[in-house]
């Protein structure tokens, strides 16, 4: 019996990591599949733009609710709701018989996916026991390497082989099978107790203004760089800080009047928290951006297929999961702390690897030299990324889950939104690829001297108990 619920806990990861998959998997192959899309449904440039730019609109802004979500009518049924309406939405995108018809439908895929990646966190928080945390928490890493790099090979592959007629659709269909295998699991193995709040009510004029600070934030990031950069772009996020601070100002009055906050007041005071939002924001602004960035230059400085382009970042996945394993045993010895910082480290020595790549093979297009750097690049991800959320969730309350967990993603998002628009922005306007490097090294050194106002580990070991004193021999009568 215990080893049984023993393996429920596993279960239970492997459903929420499978939800993880879709969301990166959809969020990385439409940069692939793009022009395939456009060539067979028509479209400008604004249609390619939308295709990504909306999913990740919706995903960013609709990711605090939806964590608050699950805080009011409990993660399970959340999450089974998000899943179902994933898997519908990927349906719908497959079938989708025009370019107004797809990006609405990514725009309600990513709205469903805000509702389902939140719940994820708190469930495994619930499910696994404290000493367990670290290794449930360090399966995130090599996954979501894994997914921003193999959702470029995926798409490539799919797209080239037309299965059965299907051509880019197939990126879209590959959801089903995941979506109807990650709803099956959840229904059996998610816990069925009720861990809502029945005194929890949603806080709509507070969401409302979330969401409005985020659009004015995000959309800029996400669609600055095709645009130019136009005043407008740099207007709204301007604007978006005042209007983040009207929306911090209404959730400390609805405190003082004794009604539900959209975010709770007391995670955002804790430092640890705080510090590893920052963190995280970051960590994937590098990530994500250098992920994009390689796979343009692959196709665009090389002259690469897609498939090429896609299997010459295989490395950079062996490396993620290869560094996540050693990360795994580490962490325990080391704490949670170094071996993020040491993971972080390895990543600036990858990207001077590959400065140093450059610099020695010129303008060659043979992927073999660059392959050692990747797999260094890779190493240090699936490294860093393995303590990260035992470390910035462990001193998380029972009930700041929901607000907890959709606050980190929203982070991570924005994080890669922002990377993104950096680093292309860079890439696109200097024309060198080692300038966008060194642009990295920076980002990487910012994120090591914020890494050391987290704690060393995610929880303390537990105090020895003291020795008992020896009982004194009974003396003789």
């Amino acid at each position: 019996m215990k080893n049984e619920h023993r393996s429920k806990h596993w279960l239970v990861l492997a459903v929420v990591l499978a939800a993880e998959v879709m969301d990166l998997l959809d969020a990385t192959v439409i940069a692939i599949a793009g022009p395939s899309i456009r060539a067979d449904l028509g479209g400008g440039t604004a249609f390619l733009q939308w295709l990504a730019a909306g999913y990740t609109l919706a995903f960013a802004i609709g990711l605090v609710t939806g964590g608050r979500l699950g805080d009011i009518f409990g993660r399970r049924p959340m999450f089974l709701a998000g899943a179902a309406g994933f898997t519908l939405m990927s349906l719908l995108c497959a079938v989708a018989p025009g370019p107004a018809w797809l990006v609405a439908f990514r725009v309600l895929q990513g709205l469903c996916g805000a509702v389902l990646i939140p719940q994820g966190l708190g469930l495994i928080k619930a499910a696994f026991p404290p000493e367990k945390l670290g290794a449930a928490f360090g399966a995130f890493g090599p996954v979501m390497g894994l997914s921003a790099v193999g959702g470029p090979i995926l798409a490539g592959v799919l797209v080239d082989a037309d299965l059965f007629g299907t051509g880019w659709r197939a990126i879209f269909l590959i959801n089903l099978p995941i979506g109807l295998a990650a709803l099956a699991g959840a229904a059996f193995v998610l816990p069925r107790n009720d861990d809502r709040d029945a005194g929890l009510r949603l806080d709509l004029p507070g969401t409302a203004l979330l969401a409005g600070a985020l659009l004015l934030l995000v959309y800029p990031l996400v669609q600055g760089r095709e645009l130019g950069w136009p005043a407008w772009c740099w207007a709204a996020m301007a604007a978006s800080l005042p209007a983040l601070w009207l929306f911090a100002r209404y959730e400390r009055r609805r405190v003082r009047a004794g009604c539900t906050p959209l975010v709770e007041p007391s995670l955002l005071a804790k430092r640890r928290f705080n510090a590893g939002l920052v963190v995280g924001l970051i960590l994937f602004a590098g990530m994500m951006g250098l992920s994009l960035i390689l796979s343009v230059y692959l196709q665009l400085g090389r002259g690469y297929t897609p498939v090429r382009a896609g299997l010459t970042q295989a490395p950079w996945a062996l490396g993620t999961a290869l560094g996540a394993i050693a990360a795994y045993s580490l962490n325990t010895r080391f704490g949670g702390r170094k071996v993020l910082v040491g993971g972080v480290a390895v990543i600036a020595v990858g990207v001077a690897a590959f400065l140093v790549t450059l610099a020695a093979t010129g303008t060659s297009t043979s992927p073999w030299p660059l392959l050692p750097a990747l797999l260094v690049l890779g190493f240090g991800m699936g490294a860093s990324m393995t303590p990260y959320f035992d470390l910035v969730l462990a001193a998380v309350d029972p009930h700041e889950l929901g607000s907890a967990s959709g606050t980190l993603t929203a982070a991570q998002q924005i994080g890669g939104a922002m990377g993104v628009a950096t680093l292309g922005t860079a890439y696109f306007s200097w024309g060198s690829l080692q300038r966008v490097l060194w642009l990295e090294l920076a980002l990487l050194a910012a994120a090591t001297a914020l890494c050391f106002l987290l704690p060393p580990r995610a929880r303390e070991d537990p105090e020895p108990a003291p020795e008992r004193e020896p009982a004194q021999p009974v003396a003789a009568r």
